[in-house]
C-alpha cells in the first residue's frame, strides 16, 4: 500500500491564513487502474490565487495547488515512468490520477509533460516556464498590446508575474516603472531587471512618483495588487490607456461574504476612455507551449532574468504560503519537497 502525506483545508481562511487552518495528515492511495499514473512530488508551488480560490472548496479537501512530480508508476501509454509532469495535484507528496480525466483543473486539463529545459531547474515549470510565465506573457501582451516607447507600470513588480511582465515590457521597447514593497526589492528591479524606475510604495507618494518618472502619463498598467495603489496609478494614465487586471492581492483577506463596491476609479475609466480587462490564464491553455517556448528562448538569449525563493521541506509548505502572501518572497515562491 502506497502512502501519501497531504495538507487538508481544516478551516476556511479568515483574514490572513494561519498554519492551524491546514492539517497535515497521512493517507493510503489505491492501486493503479488503466490510464492512471502514480506521481511523486518534487516541487510544490505556492501562489497568491490559492488564498481566494480555496474558499470555493469544502473543508476537508486536499489544499489546492500545482506541483512538479515524477511519474513513478504508470498504466498510461503517454506517461512513461521517470518523466516529470506538472499537475493540479494539490499539497500532497504522492498522487494517483487518471491522466485523461484528472478532475478539477485550473489551467491544465491534464498533467503536462515538462519539455526539455536545456539544463534549467524543473522548478521553473512552476514559475517563469509555467503558469506565472504564461500569465505574464499572455496577460500582458494580449490585453495591454504594448508599443515601443510606451510607459508601462507594474504593481507587485518583484513577484513571479510582475517581475516577468516588466522584463517583457523592456524587451518590447517600453519604459517600465515598478512598484514593490521594500527597498531591497527596488534595488533588484533597478540593478538586475533593469527597470527604468522602481519605488517602494510604502515609503513614497505614488502619484508624485509616477509624475516624476513619467510626466506625460502611463499607457499600460499591469495590476497584481488592486486597492489604493492601483487607484493612484489609474489616475495618472493617458487617454485610452490599457489596464490588465491579473490579481488584487490587497483584497484577498477581505470578507468574501460582502459584495465588493464599485471603485471610485470608474469616473477615470469613463473620462479617459480606459480599457480595463481581467483575465484567467486558462484562456490560453491551447497555446500553452507557445508561451513556454518563447520564455525559454528569452532566457537563453539573456533577456529574461528569473529568481526563486525556495523553502525546503514539504512540512513547511504552509509557512511558505503565508510568507508569500506577506510579500517575503522575491520572484517565484516554491517548496522543495
Amino acid at each position: 500500500m502506497v502512502k501519501t502525506k497531504k495538507f487538508i483545508l481544516a478551516k476556511h481562511f479568515v483574514d490572513e491564513p494561519k498554519e492551524s487552518d491546514l492539517q497535515l495528515v497521512e493517507d493510503d492511495l489505491p492501486a493503479l487502474k488503466d490510464r492512471e499514473i502514480l506521481c511523486e512530488a518534487v516541487w510544490l508551488s505556492v501562489d497568491p490565487y490559492m488564498r481566494p480560490y480555496s474558499n470555493r472548496f469544502p473543508t476537508g479537501v486536499t489544499m489546492i495547488g500545482t506541483q512538479v512530480a515524477k511519474v513513478v508508476e504508470s498504466r498510461h501509454p503517454d506517461y512513461e515512468v521517470g518523466i516529470h509532469v506538472v499537475g493540479h495535484f494539490g499539497w500532497q507528496t504522492k498522487t494517483v490520477v487518471n491522466a485523461d480525466n484528472p478532475g478539477t483543473w485550473l489551467w491544465l486539463k491534464k498533467p503536462y509533460i515538462i519539455p526539455d529545459f536545456s539544463g534549467l531547474s524543473l522548478s521553473l515549470a512552476l514559475g517563469v516556464l509555467g503558469m506565472p510565465g504564461n500569465t505574464a506573457y499572455f496577460g500582458f501582451l494580449e490585453i495591454c498590446d504594448p508599443k515601443p516607447g510606451e510607459v508601462v507600470v507594474v504593481s507587485g513588480a518583484a513577484g513571479a508575474v510582475g517581475s516577468h511582465v516588466g522584463q517583457i515590457a523592456r524587451i518590447k521597447g517600453c519604459k517600465v516603472i515598478g512598484f514593490t514593497g521594500s527597498d531591497e526589492k527596488v534595488k533588484w528591479l533597478l540593478n538586475e531587471l533593469k527597470f527604468d524606475a522602481a519605488f517602494n510604495y510604502k515609503a513614497i507618494d505614488i502619484v508624485k512618483a509616477i509624475q516624476q518618472a513619467a510626466p506625460d502619463g502611463v499607457d499600460c498598467y499591469f495590476d497584481n495588487v488592486g486597492g489604493a495603489l492601483s487607484s493612484a496609478v489609474i489616475s495618472q494614465m493617458k487617454n485610452r490607456g490599457r489596464i490588465s487586471v491579473c490579481g488584487s492581492i490587497s483584497a484577498y483577506n477581505a470578507d468574501i461574504n460582502k459584495l465588493p463596491s464599485a471603485p471610485t476609479v470608474l469616473p477615470l475609466l469613463l473620462r479617459k476612455e480606459l480599457k480595463m480587462e481581467g483575465f484567467m490564464v486558462s484562456r490560453w491553455h491551447n497555446r500553452w507551449d507557445e508561451g513556454v517556448e518563447q520564455n525559454l528562448q528569452w532566457i537563453k538569449e539573456g533577456k529574461l532574468v528569473h529568481r526563486e525563493t525556495v523553502t525546503e521541506g514539504f512540512e513547511n509548505t504552509a509557512k511558505a504560503f503565508i510568507g508569500m502572501l506577506r510579500g517575503e518572497n522575491v520572484g517565484k515562491a516554491v517548496v522543495k519537497v
